[in-house]
């Protein structure tokens, strides 16, 4: 019985990795046929993309806890920039 296809967008971050994890293993098995490492490839760059922007929407989410001179918390939204 086939596994029902299930789009990258619907999957969790961590269910997105684990497929991404099949597919490199399938790919370098070397016993995909070429259409169907094509259409692997094809699947892993769509879930690629599908965490990039997860990760994006999280990092926008995600705020630093910084302590004032005067030993006050704020919270104020992430900036890697500032950080290098």
């Amino acid at each position: 019985m086939e596994k029902k296809a299930v789009k990258p967008e619907e999957m969790t971050f961590e269910q997105s990795v684990g497929r991404l994890e099949e597919i490199v293993s399938l790919m370098e098995s070397g016993e995909t046929d070429l259409d169907s490492m094509v259409k692997l490839f094809e699947e892993g760059r769509k879930l690629v993309d599908t965490c990039n922007k997860k990760l994006t929407e999280i990092e926008r989410k995600v705020e630093k806890l910084t302590r004032s001179p005067d030993g006050a918390i704020k919270s104020e939204p992430f900036d890697e920039t500032a950080e290098k």
